[in-house]
């Protein structure tokens, strides 16, 4: 039984207009780049293939590639996704109301696959209720035009509770990247940072009668593969594109071709990770950091979180005393950050996407960092969408809907803000132009009012000031030591927090060069 190995410039045989295509990856990782392209080139120069529906459950692209490739008025007229903070086309596309649009929550896409495979009609979850992705709210649809359309998940009762039900999407194709393929079509990810959801997705085409195309680096002769790091058997596949500049197209990541280290074939050296600089990410980072307890499984969101919270914890000799998770599917180590966001050195354990968001949506962890845009007196938090331009929860409301205790870390305003660090006191040199504490925010990712209803542990914590919901509401717990309550604090909100008779100032060991000693404020 032979595979079906095809030029890339084959592959637009596969794919005809109006098809529902599917491509999995993260950030960078795993995008099957010379299939993209080839994609891209031929409706430029053809017109074909056009009016396709693109279906994606993570964010993919590092501001320039991934499905950056697909961002072109007429080649996607509809687009179903979670994320599209690292795809400025995409989110440009939009917010002009060029493209038909749907946000749905990453893990739910991501579970969707498993489902449409077995044969379901759609998910039941509890999760986006309240939220912007629930039909009685937003349905997702993020922007004018989508607005006009059907919603693709509804909501319904089942033993007297209320449920999403986010409906299948039948999938003419979807597009996959594998390290190796031997001779028989059969493939492997050693060289990948990140299993993500690619079985389920092809079984999920194949359940539909669609084609699954891979892109590999190499080709093995049949036998060599040892069958349990086969991911995709061969009978599942129709055809494969062995990439021809693996350096340019087949990349582990944005930011470099191959690090072992990242796939876990190579431990990195713990003492050459360098920590960070003190700066106000930093400094809202230590702070955040008080919430921990030993032995917390914790997961990490994308911005100040991923960027700093696991490099304190090895600056600070704690990474043995909590394990560190992210949505990706990664247990410990050290994680990259920004465009590479999802991947992490010397890491224990890596399980598929869709398995973390079992976790993650089922038991919950222990403890989530996340970022966020805005905050307002109910406890209601925005991170999808500022201005007109959206980008997406990702696994923003899977995460934070159930983990057992959510801290928000973000800066208190934003807009060219200035703060400085000296003699232990926080100095606003110039404040931000735009107000985070609003009145109301525009777009609820966060439903601070079921949180309050089921008795969920939040915090807000910022450079000047940490916040806690409470029953009534928004409530003000902390202020950094040099910052004024009323001038740079209540009058750059526009609601009205309550403010704790035990109010209390940050402590000064934050401000500390080097370690300041996180073990001494972790709980057993």
């Amino acid at each position: 039984m032979e595979a079906n190995f095809i030029k890339a410039s084959e592959v637009t045989n596969l794919i005809q207009d109006g098809d529902t295509v599917s491509t999995v990856g993260m950030t960078l990782i795993s995008s099957s780049e010379a299939i993209l392209k080839v994609i891209e080139n031929s409706f430029l120069e053809t017109g074909h293939p056009k009016d396709l529906t693109l279906v994606h459950s993570a964010g993919q692209s590092d501001r320039k590639n991934g499905i950056q490739h697909f961002a072109h008025e007429g080649l996607v007229t509809k687009i179903i996704g979670s994320h599209w903070g690292l795809q400025p086309k995409w989110m440009e596309m939009i917010a002009e109301n060029k493209v038909d649009a749907y946000c749905l929550p990453q893990g739910q896409l991501a579970q969707l696959y498993r489902s449409m495979a077995s044969g379901l009609p759609g998910k039941m979850s509890k999760v986006g209720l309240g939220t912007f992705v629930d039909p009685r709210i937003e349905g997702g649809k993020m922007n004018e035009r989508t607005k006009k359309l059907d919603d693709i998940s509804e909501t319904i009762e089942y033993d007297n509770e209320v449920y999403m039900f986010y409906r299948k999407i039948p999938l003419d194709a979807c597009i996959i990247r594998g390290t190796t393929a031997d001779e028989m079509g059969n493939i492997t990810m050693e060289d990948e940072a990140m299993k993500l959801e690619v079985l389920p997705t092809v079984l999920a085409t194949k359940r539909f009668g669609g084609k699954v195309i891979v892109q590999v680096k190499r080709v093995a002769e049949t036998g060599n593969l040892h069958p349990k790091d086969v991911v995709v058997p061969g009978v599942f596949v129709d055809a494969i594109v062995v990439c021809d500049n693996p350096y340019e197209d087949h990349k582990q990541t944005s930011s470099w071709y191959y690090d072992p280290s990242y796939s876990g074939d190579l431990r990195f050296p713990v003492n050459s990770i360098k920590p960070l600089e003190m700066n106000t990410r930093k400094f809202i980072g230590r702070r955040a950091m008080f919430e921990i307890n030993k032995g917390d499984v914790i997961n990490l969101g994308t911005g100040i979180p991923n960027d700093v919270v696991g490099n304190i914890a090895n600056e600070e000799a704690i990474s043995d005393d909590i394990m560190i998770t992210v949505e990706s599917g990664i247990y410990g180590g050290v994680q990259a950050g920004g465009v590479d966001f999802g991947i992490g050195q010397n890491v224990y354990a890596m399980i598929t996407h869709d398995q973390q968001m079992d976790y993650y949506n089922g038991a919950g962890v222990d403890i989530t960092f996340m970022g966020a845009g805005e905050l307002d007196g109910e406890g209601n938090v925005n991170a999808t969408k500022m201005g007109p331009l959206c980008t997406g929860a990702g696994g923003f409301i899977d995460i934070t809907q159930n983990a057992k205790k959510v801290v928000f870390c973000a800066t208190f305003s934003t807009g060219k803000a200035k703060v400085g660090f000296k003699g232990n006191k926080i100095h606003i040199e110039q404040e931000g132009s735009i107000k985070k504490m609003v009145s109301n925010v525009s777009q609820i990712s966060f439903n601070g009012k079921l949180a309050r209803e089921k008795g969920q542990d939040v915090f807000f914590v910022t450079e000047r000031a940490v916040f806690k919901l409470v029953k009534e509401g928004v409530m003000l717990i902390e202020i950094a030591p040099g910052v004024d309550l009323q001038k740079d604090i209540l009058d750059m909100m526009d609601f009205k927090p309550v403010i704790s008779e035990n109010l209390k100032t940050m402590d000064e060991k934050l401000f500390l060069n080097g370690p300041f000693g996180l073990q001494d404020f972790m709980g057993n």
